[in-house]
Parts: structure tokens; sequence; C-alpha cells
């Protein structure tokens, strides 16, 4: 008997079924929000949307899912006749290779989610519903071969996202809507044997996929022009129908061209350096006679050209001195096409006497450029027409200068004691100085100036220094030495807004609903002053509660500005600021690009913080509550519903009216469609008209004597906060 109950007990443990390894709980948490997001659950057998006791990779038999180990590695639903969506938190199955939801009704008219799982190595979402574009996140994806989003609404451009997708066998784009010319890291797909684009509206040349190891091309039904490269004609399966290529032959690329006064190839003294160096007919060899007329000829060129300059030289030498004066104090921006035209002339003329060894240099062309250009917006692409000049010293710095070791001594040789914060650029730290002044010290991480030069860090200094409003953090000085890079900011004793409204410690809980809208007031006109006032605009492009620093007296303080210029746009959007953290508006993770929208749609998810005191994005609530716009959005013009997703912190002390009018400007500020999004201008002017009402509703129920707290269900509440 003993026999027989050890011989089950092996078999027992042989057995992965039978050994109670329970799937990875994040596994099972994205799969249950995905049930949850997919309208057709009676498609889905053994699925639930419970964690509770779920445990697909142990036992249970979910339809479609597929296991290694405790990880989740393939989910295939294709052609089952789902809708909805895909679930929020997919980036969280790392193990997940596979994903195929194809054939279904999935979309619904809303772009494919950026949170999609790193690990694939195949992903088909084709013949859904899904619109906009590819989001940013499948650049991250290196491990990726087989991409299929065929027969969905996408459209717009295709942007430069491909550039890391070397392992890329297959990629069908075809039947959408897709415009513009193919982007330039499709050359990058050194791997890409398939490809399909027929039925799109594509336009320019198909140039940039001559290069690639093709065997399958259908570029049927688009607007491209041009010729078709030779090596994509020797494709077996070529489909180029329906666009408008160029008639004749293909122009021969340009022949390369030595520089002047440099043979073709390398020749010995006294030889011939043509293109060979055989003997000529007849056994002769030495020049012929259109040879020596070429060098009678150039010598008389040349002869001529130098006597032009000795002449001009006589005429200039008196008038130098006063031609380098007058471009030393030329310091107006180019506004005419006559002052363009003028400096094009100039700087020829110096290049011409650089070149010519007998004359002198011109006078040198020094322009300074005026100081909006510092602040440019850092998202926007500005590839207009400018001209090529000596690039001048940057404007001083308005700031004073500290050396490491000051900075050093002031933090305690930065320790952790003195931590007030880090974010995604560096920390913080809290620096007391001999004097007895307190200041915040920002050390900028190393990776962050990979690509940033010493002067570079002190133009965006000066870029910094100059920017001055009530509500921005004033740059009191900076530190650049002994490869360091430091910042150093007036101090704020509050805090940030994220640790008020977050942090369970003493000063929880302290913000007044008057505290709250002051709050709001004062970072919109910080983010106005940033977009309208500033020239040109500058893009915050991390706007969240923890760069709202507040003083003794709440009044708000916007810190980082100017700092975006530090991080690419792609390494923010993949920072944890934005995709996990809920302030990143949607068009941010569709193309990685930043704009003055995107920050508006990050001050109302900063707005929607100040009403619920929750935070942006919490893991800890229900998966239908853990997104605060999903959930809150839909019950902001809702009277009811709006009173239940207060702050309770708030204990009603406010208006019914005031709130209302608070959660219409959130609405405006978190629309997915960014150009339908206020102007900060408009957002101001709506706070401000709230503040108004309510002072003069004050002033109406008797002034300051009668502007005691008063909770929102008493009937004579009204007025006495905003």
């Amino acid at each position: 008997m003993m026999v027989i109950w050890s011989f089950l007990a092996c078999v027992w443990l042989l057995n992965p079924r039978s050994v109670a390894a329970s799937t990875d709980q994040s596994d099972v948490a994205a799969l249950n929000v995905l049930y949850g997001s997919l309208n057709s659950a009676q498609q889905l057998t053994g699925w639930t949307s419970n964690s509770s006791g779920a445990d697909p990779c142990g036992g249970q038999s979910w339809k479609g899912v597929t296991c290694s180990g405790s990880s989740v590695t393939a989910i295939k639903l294709s052609g089952l006749g789902l809708a909805g969506t895909l679930a929020y938190n997919m980036n969280s199955m790392t193990s997940l290779v596979e994903l195929d939801l194809s054939n279904n009704n999935l979309g619904n008219g809303n772009p494919i989610p950026f949170n999609l799982p790193p690990a694939l190595q195949r992903l088909n979402l084709a013949s859904n519903s899904f619109t906009q574009g590819i989001p940013y996140s499948i650049s991250q994806m290196g491990s990726l071969q087989y991409l299929n989003l065929a027969h969905n609404q996408l459209q717009g451009n295709l942007t430069d996202i491909f550039g890391q997708l070397s392992s890329l066998t297959t990629m069908d784009l075809s039947f959408n809507s897709f415009t513009g010319d193919l982007p330039e890291s499709f050359s990058a797909l050194s791997s890409l044997s398939t490809l399909y684009l027929q039925n799109n509206q594509f336009t320019g040349s198909i140039n940039v996929l001559g290069n690639l190891p093709l065997e399958d091309l259908n570029v049927a039904n688009n607007r491209f022009t041009g010729w078709i490269p030779d090596k994509l004609k020797k494709i077996n399966n070529l489909q180029t129908d329906g666009n408008s290529w160029s008639s004749g032959p293909a122009p021969p690329p340009p022949p390369y061209t030595p520089p002047p006064g440099r043979p073709a190839s390398p020749g010995t003294p006294g030889q011939n350096s043509g293109a060979n160096n055989s003997p000529s007919p007849g056994g002769k060899s030495g020049i012929g006679g259109g040879g020596v007329a070429g060098i009678i000829i150039s010598i008389f060129v040349v002869g001529g050209i130098v006597a032009f300059f000795l002449v001009r030289r006589k005429k200039k030498k008196s008038s130098i001195q006063e031609h380098h004066e007058q471009h030393q104090s030329f310091t107006a921006p180019l506004d005419s096409n006559e002052d363009k035209g003028n400096i094009e002339v100039k700087t020829f003329e110096t290049a011409i006497s650089i070149n010519t060894v007998a004359m002198p240099p011109a006078a040198p062309i020094s322009l300074k450029p005026p100081p909006s250009d510092h602040n440019k917006s850092y998202d926007e692409d500005d590839f207009t027409n400018k001209l090529v000049v000596k690039k001048t010293k940057s404007a001083p710095v308005k700031a004073t200068v500290f050396s490491v070791a000051d900075l050093q001594v002031a933090t305690d040789s930065f320790s952790i004691d003195n931590l007030v914060g880090e974010g995604s650029i560096g920390r913080v730290y809290r620096a007391q100085f001999s004097n007895g002044k307190v200041l915040a010290v920002k050390k900028i991480n190393s990776s962050s100036l990979t690509s940033q030069s010493s002067e570079d860090f002190i133009e965006v200094v000066s870029d910094i220094s100059r920017l001055r409003h009530p509500n921005l953090t004033e740059l009191v000085g900076y530190c650049s030495e002994h490869g360091q890079h430091l910042l150093v900011y007036e101090f704020q004793k509050n805090g940030s807004l994220h640790d008020l409204l977050h942090l369970s410690d003493e000063y929880s809980n302290t913000l007044t609903w008057n505290s709250r809208v002051k709050i709001a007031l004062g970072t919109a006109r910080a983010l106005e002053y940033l977009h309208e006032v500033c020239s040109p605009s500058v893009v915050h492009k991390n706007f969240k509660s923890a760069n709202i620093l507040l003083d003794a007296e709440l009044n708000p303080h916007l810190s980082d500005c100017g700092l975006a210029s530090l991080i690419p746009d792609e390494r923010f959007q993949a920072s944890d600021h934005n995709v996990s953290s809920g302030y990143s508006a949607p068009e941010v993770a569709m193309s990685g690009h930043y704009t003055m929208k995107s920050d508006i749609y990050s001050f109302g998810v900063v707005m929607l913080e100040l009403l619920t005191g929750r935070k942006p994005f919490d893991s800890t609530r229900p998966w239908a509550e853990q997104s605060l716009v999903r959930w809150a959005t839909p019950q902001l013009h809702d009277i009811d519903a709006l009173d239940k997703m207060v702050d309770p912190a708030l204990e009603g002390l406010y208006t019914a009216k005031s709130l209302s009018r608070f959660a219409d400007v959130i609405a405006l500020c978190v629309q997915p469609e960014p150009e339908f999004r206020p102007p900060m201008s408009e957002v101001v002017q709506a706070l401000v008209r709230l503040v108004q009402r309510a002072n003069m509703s004050k002033r109406m129920l008797g002034g300051e004597a009668q502007d005691s707290p008063r909770r929102a269900g008493d009937p004579d509440a009204q007025g006495y906060l905003f």
C-alpha cells in the first residue's frame, strides 16, 4: 500500500499541471481587465474578471491563452466577433510574445492603445475598427517580427518609429487611409521580406525601400510618384499598379566628382593620372594638344581672378575697420528680404576671401539672435530657411555661479536626508547655506546629458534664467564643473502639490476648496505665460502635480520649466511620468511628440487631482477606477455623480455652482481630440470668472463678516466659498 501511495505521489510531483504554480499576478490582472474591456464574454470560455482564484496557467483552461510556466506567452482570439477594446494595462504582460485579435470588431472608432506588451514578437490586429495612427510604443518592440494592422481605419502620416525594428520580417499596413511619404526609418528594417502597403494614400517615392531584402512587395493603389528602384523590379511578387510612376528610364545616380585640383586616382609625379595608366596609342605618352590648351586657359583664368582680388584688396583696406564695427553693432533680427539678401552677399564674399591665400579674411559677421529665440518651443520642428552664420556666444546667464564644493557643503554631500524629490531628469536636494539661506538644488542625471555639451547646458540655463513669472519657480544659480551639472532654485517650504494631496502625513488633507481653486488658477497663469507670452512658445512636457511647488501662502510655483530640451520626446514618452502615471495626452502616445495641447491635457489631469484627491493612475483601486480620466470624465456633467466624486477631505465645504464650473473647465482640457482643447488664456479667464463670481456673491451677502465655512448641503452656503 505504501508503494502505491509513493508511486502516486511521484506522478503528482512530476506532473507540472498538478503543481500549484499560480499564474503571474500581473498577467492575471491584465487578463481580468481585458475580459472586462471585451464586450463578448460568452465567446471567452473559461475567462473571468475576478482575479480571486484566477489561474489560467495553473490548470484552468482560458480560451486562446497559452502559458509557459507561470507566464502568459500568447493570446489568440481571432475571428470570435469580439467588440470593445484592449486592456489599458497590457504593458504589464512582459512575457507575452504573441497577440492575435484579428478579424473582430475591436476599436469602435478608438485608437490602438499605446500600452502594448513590450516583448511582442507577433502582433495581429487586422480587420478591426481602430482609428488614428500607429502607437509610438511599437517603436520600442525590438523583438517584433510580425506586424499586421491591415483593414482598419488608421490614418495620417507614418512617423519615424521603425528605426529599432531590425527583427521585423513581415509588415502589413494595407487597406487603411495612411497619407504622406514613407518615413526614412523604413530603411532600418534590415530583415523585412514582406511588405504590404496597398490601398492607402501614400505619396512621394519608394526609394527608401530600395535596399531592403524584400521578397514580397505590394504598393498598389496609392499616390506614389517617381521611379521604381531597379532592385525592387527584380522582386518576383511585386505589385505596383494604381500609382503615378514616372515614365522613361530612371535618372542615374550623380557621378563621383573629385575635388578641384585633386586627381580622381593617385598617380606618380610626372605620370598621367587618368582612369588608367596605359600608354597612349602609338606608344606615345604625355599631354595632347587639347590638354595644353586647357592648361593655358586655366592659367589665364587663375591670373585674372588673382588680379581682380589684388585690386579689390586695395579698395577694401581703407574700409575694413568701418565694415567690422557696423557688423559688431548689428543686433536686430532679420525681418526683411532686403536684409537677408545683403547678408547672403557678404557671407559669400567672406567665403571667397577665406579660400584665397593672397587675401586677408573679410570682416567677420557676428549676428546676435533675438533673445526670444532661446525660448523656442522644444517639440515643434523648425526647418525654415535660415542663414548659416557664425554661432555667437550665448546671452549672459542671469543667475549666480556656484561651485560643486559649495553645493556639497550645503547639501551635506547630497545626503539622502536632504533629498526632497526625484524626477525623470534628476534628484532635488535641500541646501542650507552658511548665511542661513535655504535653496533647492537639482542634480541633473548624467544620462540626461548624453548628447549635450557643457555649452549646450549653459545655453539651457540662459534660457531658463530669462523665464520670469510669479507662478514659476525662480532659478537662483547653476553649477557646471567637473562633469557635474546642477541647477539651484528657490526653496518652497510647503513642498509639492502631489505630496499635499496624496501623502499620508501631517500635511495631508489640508487644502481647502478655496486653496485648490487658487492653485489651479496660479498654475494656469504659469502655463499661459509659457505658451502665449514667451516668444517662441515654451512647451513644458512634464506638467504634473509633483512639479507644482507651494510656498508658505500656498501660492503655486511651476518647476522644471525649460528643461524639456535636455531629454528627447521619445525618452520623455517612455518615462514613468507619462504612460504609467496618467498625465500623458492620448496623442503623445500615438505620435511621441508634445505640444501646447498636450500640456493643457496634463493641466486638466491636475485639476482632476484637485477635485477628487485621487492619483491620476492608482493600481490599488478597482480596475474601472484606476485611470482617473477614464473614470471621472463621464461624471463631470452629472451634478449628483460629481458631488460623490469630490475629495472626501473637503467635507462638503464648497458650493455646487463652483464645483460645476470647475468640472466644466476640466472637461474641456481632457478632451481626447487636441484641437478641441482651449488655449490656456481661455482656461485662465474661466477660472478668473469663477473666482470673481464667488467674490461678488460674498459682497452681496455681507462680505467678510459672513465668510465662514458652510457645508454644500446647507441652504445658506451658496456664495461663501469658491
